[in-house]
């Protein structure tokens, strides 16, 4: 047993390095003595310049189909989500780039003008300049075409958009304890612009910042902080674990 332990210990350093290692040991036993009831969760923020060029050649993916769609398409009661959190999204104005391949879901990738209100913690983020930078999040591929093109065929799809709307840049967060997003993201130009630490009781909620507010509790649903996160390379964070190589080259879900 205490083996297996200090296996997991070397895997989990390894993989995160010894900050972010100790970070997901403390979460996995906030968890394991609250029953669940208590998350400590580590986020790294990210800006990535919307790319000039397609990650594919033109004549290549074509099989895949990414478009953008609202919330009547039938697709849409297939997506891996709780329905209630879609919903929200289409309310409060996300644009949602859906690809198929012979009209079955394949994934989605999701965009934000403006301020993002996170549904996995207690916090609005805000690219800025919001004429200039958009959020994007839950980049979601399907299990069996994740070593295909989708990824690729959505992102160039995005950023074709994005381009044309004259946005230079797509801010998101990552999970510090999630090295193969941290690589996706490396391989797709992004660059660390800040981090965060939240950690969520069953009501309460504590944030802990390298950026404004720097530190904030809550304690009910209506007090949410606030992050602006500035999008262009001057504010670029120098975080070694970031630019970590793994032993997977997995590109096909951010999260």
């Amino acid at each position: 047993m205490i083996r297996n332990f200090r296996d997991r210990l070397k895997a989990l350093i390894r993989d995160l390095g010894w900050g972010d290692g100790m970070l997901r040991v403390a979460a996995r036993f906030l968890s394991s003595i609250s029953d669940g009831k208590i998350e400590l969760r580590k986020y790294y923020f990210v800006s990535q310049p919307v790319s000039a060029e397609p990650l594919l050649p033109a004549n290549r993916g074509l099989s895949i189909v990414v478009k953008q769609t609202d919330r009547q398409h039938p697709l849409v009661r297939r997506f891996p989500r709780p329905p209630q959190v879609i919903a929200a999204r289409f309310i409060n104005g996300a644009r949602c780039f859906l690809a198929t391949k012979d009209d079955n879901f394949v994934g989605f990738l999701w965009l934000q003008q403006g301020s993002y209100l996170e549904d996995e913690v207690r916090c609005r983020f805000t690219p800025v300049p919001e004429q200039r930078a958009v959020w994007d999040f839950d980049v979601h591929v399907e299990p069996d075409h994740r070593s295909g093109l989708a990824f690729a065929r959505l992102w160039d799809t995005a950023n074709r958009f994005l381009r044309e709307a004259s946005i230079e840049w797509s801010v998101s967060r990552i999970s510090a304890f999630n090295p193969e997003s941290i690589n996706s993201h490396s391989r797709l130009g992004a660059f660390p612009i800040g981090s965060a630490c939240f950690i969520n009781g069953r009501r309460w909620q504590i944030l802990l910042s390298g950026m404004s507010p720097y530190f904030h509790l809550s304690m009910d649903e209506k007090n949410v902080p606030e992050i602006l996160l500035k999008a262009d390379p001057s504010h670029r964070k120098s975080y070694s674990r970031f630019l970590s190589k793994t032993s997977s080259g997995a590109i096909g879900q951010k999260a």
